[in-house]
């Protein structure tokens, strides 16, 4: 299939690009990595009239470790990430989440912005700066915001980001220490989207105690599903925490909706077991930090 007509616009600035979505506003649309947009364009479920293609603003190809977290520039691309040492060292669960996204040759040239800008509750990106509390930042014309991940996933398919403007750059916050990361999903063949995930993040005190037992669901929801569990596995060190019942404390929460590919029950039962497993998982890297 081919994609509707539309107007072909190419920035070589960043200030460029921000007036040619301000022109075109709602018409317009963004290219960075266009690993959703370019099938969603030839099944014509997209129909920009404008499309801004971001690719030759280099700038905008970044990782920067900062003191609060790991800045990563709109056109940095998922391989990009997953490869970055640094980006791993202070924040593992972006690299344990990459790892799991499609295939490499996807990777090699989706973007981490645009994936959060895409939105798909059924991706890992939106599930880890959710959990993490990270932020997208966000360009207009004259102006700039940033948007918390909390108000910034809005919907299936759906973002904050308003006609205009551009993400520039999400920040992926680190963790202190005695904090753990860890990612789980399952899909019926690796790189496809996944029947359920889980991302979890486990802190303990200096006594290695429990202080906070989080997670964010993949695939249940129309956007990642925040739930707090550290009530549940009882303020203990992992190794007599109460997994199970943090595992049934999430699958409380969750209201999954069956479709072809799996029941609503067992999306349920799949979530409580990834998470069960990936609070392990977080909590001995946690122990060992």
């Amino acid at each position: 299939m081919k994609p509707p007509p539309f107007d072909y616009h190419a920035p070589r600035s960043l200030d460029e690009a921000i007036e040619t979505l301000a022109e075109t506003g709602e018409h317009g649309k963004v290219l960075a990595g266009g690993q959703s947009l370019i099938p969603m364009l030839n099944m014509r479920l997209a129909a920009p009239g404008h499309l801004v293609d971001i690719n030759r603003l280099t700038g905008l190809a970044t990782i920067d470790v900062e003191p609060g977290g790991v800045r990563v520039g709109a056109l940095a691309r998922h391989a990009q990430v997953e490869r970055s040492e640094e980006a791993a060292a202070a924040q593992p669960l972006l690299r344990q989440a990459l790892r799991l996204v499609a295939h490499p040759v996807i990777r090699n040239r989706g973007t981490v912005v645009g994936s959060l800008v895409h939105a798909d509750p059924a991706a890992e990106l939106p599930a880890v700066l959710a959990l993490l509390g990270g932020s997208v930042r966000l360009a207009r014309r004259g102006a700039t915001r940033d948007v918390p991940a909390s108000d910034f996933f809005t919907g299936p398919l759906e973002s904050a980001i308003e006609p205009g403007e551009l993400a520039v750059s999400a920040v992926f916050p680190t963790l202190g220490p005695h904090s753990g990361t860890a990612f789980r999903e399952v899909a019926r063949r690796h790189g496809d989207y996944a029947l359920a995930g889980i991302a979890a993040l486990v802190r303990l005190d200096d006594d290695l105690r429990i202080t906070t037992a989080r997670v964010a669901c993949v695939s249940v929801g129309p956007v990642p599903l925040l739930v707090d569990v550290t009530e549940a596995c009882g303020h203990r060190p992992p190794a007599s925490a109460d997994w199970a019942a943090a595992a049934q404390a999430v699958r409380d929460r969750i209201e999954p909706e069956a479709d072809i590919h799996a029941t609503a029950d067992y999306r349920r039962h799949l979530t409580g077991v990834l998470a069960e497993q990936a609070l392990r998982d977080a909590a001995r890297q946690a122990a060992d930090a």
